[in-house]
């Protein structure tokens, strides 16, 4: 079963289909490392490497349905292996894996012009000839984050330079795009425009990102959890330099639903 394009773009259609940013398939895994096989396709019928928040909700599918009576499992994703934990408490801990942050981990082209370094923190871009260069730190948590730290996300302009960020040119795969707000060393405020979504209540990929920019940049403190607060609810993740990330949040049953044939 693998829909088409125009069959996701109308089933995601929240007026007239079912509504949903992303459609997770459950596949048989291809490798003996894995349990399933984990596939996402966004609102627009793209089929993207990963989803933070999917991982969390395909666990307790997974486990809720029957599929597996283990706690704790191993899925296969276009970015590797991913490893869900479902609490005790019901909250699922994922591990995201290790972060990448140089430019061809993105992808993003450099300047021709030799101005920055792979090495860079940040990343100068020019998204409108009359405003300001932006600063955009680079991380891949298997799909592509620029991460811009903003004073205020109840007032950030995440429509306007989201959508000028997710396909500027120095993207050639495009470009999920977060605004951060520091509140304190160990929680932010977030939201997230998403390739092929738009703005979402959530990003679990996204909240990573953040989170290791942050990190890296000194503006959070190394190695603790941060609280993530996004307009979808709370999320908490945990970095230490050179490791894995680790995403730990709430995956709710909403409804059930059959496709006719």
């Amino acid at each position: 079963f693998t829909p088409n394009a125009v069959q996701i773009a109308q089933w995601a259609n929240r007026h007239f289909g079912i509504g949903f940013d992303q459609l997770l398939l459950v596949e048989r895994a291809q490798t003996p490392a894995a349990d399933f096989r984990y596939r996402i396709f966004n609102a627009d019928g793209g089929e993207v490497q990963q989803c933070g928040n999917g991982a969390r909700c395909f666990a307790k599918f997974v486990y809720d349905k029957g599929l597996t009576d283990k706690t704790h499992i191993a899925v296969e994703t276009a970015a590797g292996i991913i490893k869900p934990q479902i609490q005790p408490n019901g909250l699922v801990t994922v591990d995201m894996g290790a972060p990448r942050v140089l430019p061809d981990d993105i992808p993003f082209r450099l300047p021709a012009d030799g101005s920055e370094t792979a090495g860079a923190l940040t990343h100068q871009i020019v998204w409108d000839n009359r405003q300001p260069a932006i600063a955009a730190s680079l991380v891949s948590m298997g799909n592509p984050h620029a991460v811009l730290r903003v004073d205020d996300t109840k007032t950030a302009p995440v429509a306007e330079i989201g959508a000028a960020l997710q396909q500027h040119p120095q993207f050639p795969e495009r470009v999920n795009v977060g605004f951060m707000q520091l509140l304190d060393p160990t929680h932010i405020a977030l939201r997230v425009f998403e390739r092929g979504a738009g703005e979402t209540l959530a990003c679990g990929t996204g909240a990573c990102a953040a989170v290791v920019a942050g990190m890296r940049q000194g503006w959070l403190a190394a190695g603790e959890t941060v609280q993530v607060s996004l307009r979808g609810g709370d999320l908490f993740v945990q970095w230490h330099s050179g490791s894995h990330v680790m995403m730990t949040g709430e995956a709710v049953w909403v409804f059930d639903g059959e496709l006719a044939a």
